[in-house]
């Protein structure tokens, strides 16, 4: 909700004073309601209006202690209720009444939102929906067209969803990041006011304003690389600070002291060196700290050191921790979840995974990519609701695969780089440890397929058996991925790979 906390706790004490007198009609054309707000008694309770419509209505965007009944209706008068509980802290909110495609804002106030002043862990603790004035510390910024930034004090860390002036206005709308009363950044020590919503289980302020801003005596200037990252073959990095404090300290975290050392301190510039990297990406956040006055000042820098690529098997990706390491893994594009960003599973012989996203908007389907296609992708483990991903897939090569009939196969010359889909009915089993077996479509066209892999990648005792495991039996309709080749006069499928198959019964 955006009603500034001195006007909600005018309307509260208005209310308080006069009950749910009727202000007035309030009004579109499409629907009239008696009062644009609604008090309620912090002991609880319910309070009404009266809607008249002209056609069908409902009303939207209540948080869960207040019960809205009925929530919709249609043409004619109605009298809906708002009720809440008792509650020990006031509250506000604001819901949306829906009418001929025109909406009524009606704003909601339980007793007097008084502002608390609170940690970071109180805030998390507490109910969404109360007002809570907060000083910690300013340790990253999201976004600066909005004021999106995380704040920090010694019992936890907060997210800011949106900072705005005495007007109402984020940064973009009102002089840009950077302006009074925006001009803060990382390592500032700030006080800030709003309400506490939670979204998808973060804990945020909405749209706060700033209440009271102390500038750090300590900002990093500049770095040397600009992109504050580490080659993998390691090497130096020079920081450059604004210092107006005495002295210059810097703490590493304790799982980065392994790789990451300072070589020199000189006067207001820091030399950092981070050994070679034998692993995957990885990187770390330094604070560096000044005194004055007998108070400390920081600020944060985060710098980063490019890895090694592992080359995986999508059993391997898959068992990897979450991390920011590096994985090139190859698989058969089994699905696609969503063409536009190129959301697709992928499996090889050792498993399947879901890929979050190739690349940009629009890669997936400007590369041709497809169901059927083998392709290569570098990414990092990720995890979503406890389900592994990868995150940030990065396209690097790929295979295309077209699908044919058996009679279309069998006039296509050799040429073992040029892979094909084939689907038929298995009639015989020529050899089951390493899926040899024959097909034919019915019309009279048969085909060898020399192998039957259990998936793309498979090598040594690994492709042995796949007919057993996935159980695949003579009759059933089988899907194979392979190169045209020729044996003794007789065309094949090349090293054959198993794509799907549906039993006969």
């Amino acid at each position: 909700m955006k009603i500034k906390n001195i006007i909600a706790a005018l309307f509260a004490v208005l209310a308080l004073t006069v009950g749910c007198a009727v202000e007035g009609d309030h009004f579109l054309d499409e629907v009239k309601v008696s009062t644009s707000y609604v008090a309620l008694s912090m002991n609880g309770g319910s309070a009404t209006m009266e809607v008249n419509a002209t056609e069908s209505w409902s009303i939207s965007g209540a948080p869960s202690w207040l019960t809205i009944s009925p929530a919709s209706g249609s043409a004619g008068q109605s009298t809906v209720t708002f009720s809440a509980p008792t509650t020990l802290d006031g509250r506000t909110a604001e819901v949306v009444l829906t009418c001929g495609g025109k909406t009524q804002n009606i704003n909601v106030i339980q007793g007097l939102a008084v502002v608390s002043p609170a940690t970071c862990a109180e805030v998390i603790a507490g109910p969404d929906s109360k007002t809570y004035l907060v000083t910690g510390t300013v340790t990253a910024i999201a976004n600066d067209q909005y004021g999106n930034w995380y704040l920090t004090d010694k019992t936890g860390t907060i997210y800011i969803y949106g900072t705005v002036n005495s007007t109402g206005k984020y940064p973009k709308d009102s002089g840009g990041w950077g302006k009074s009363p925006f001009d803060f950044s990382v390592g500032d020590e700030i006080t800030v006011q709003g309400p506490k919503t939670t979204y998808n289980g973060t804990v945020e302020l909405v749209d706060v304003t700033v209440v009271k801003l102390s500038k750090s005596l300590i900002k990093v200037d500049s770095v040397d690389p600009e992109n504050k990252t580490f080659p993998v073959d390691g090497g130096d990095m020079k920081v450059t600070l604004s210092n107006k404090g005495t002295g210059v300290y810097v703490d590493i975290p304790a799982d980065a002291k392994d790789w990451l050392s300072i070589s020199a301190i000189a006067g207001d510039v820091v030399t950092l060196t981070a050994a070679p990297n034998a692993g995957g990406d990885r990187d770390t956040k330094l604070v560096f700290k000044t005194k004055s006055g007998g108070k400390d000042y920081t600020t944060e820098l985060t710098v980063a050191q490019k890895g090694s690529i592992i080359a995986a098997s999508v059993a391997d990706f898959l068992a990897a921790p979450v991390g920011n390491t590096q994985y090139r893994i190859t698989g058969v594009i089994t699905s696609v979840a969503n063409a536009s960003y190129g959301n697709v599973y992928i499996r090889d012989w050792s498993g399947e995974a879901y890929i979050y996203g190739i690349g940009a908007k629009g890669d997936f389907q400007n590369l041709g990519l497809k169901v059927g296609d083998v392709v290569t992708l570098v990414g990092k483990r990720g995890e979503y609701k406890g389900a592994a991903q990868m995150t940030g897939g990065q396209y690097e090569t790929h295979i295309p695969v077209t699908e044919v009939t058996i009679a279309e196969f069998l006039t296509k010359p050799d040429d073992k780089n040029v892979y094909y889909m084939v689907t038929g009915t298995l009639d015989e089993i020529a050899n089951a440890t390493y899926g040899n077996v024959y097909i034919n479509d019915g019309a009279g066209n048969r085909l060898y397929s020399y192998g039957c892999y259990p998936g793309w990648g498979a090598t040594g005792d690994a492709r042995k058996n796949a007919i057993a495991n996935l159980d695949i039996h003579v009759g059933d309709q089988l899907t194979l991925i392979g190169a045209k080749t020729t044996y003794n006069g007789a065309p094949q499928i090349n090293n054959g790979v198993y794509f799907s198959h549906v039993p006969a019964n």
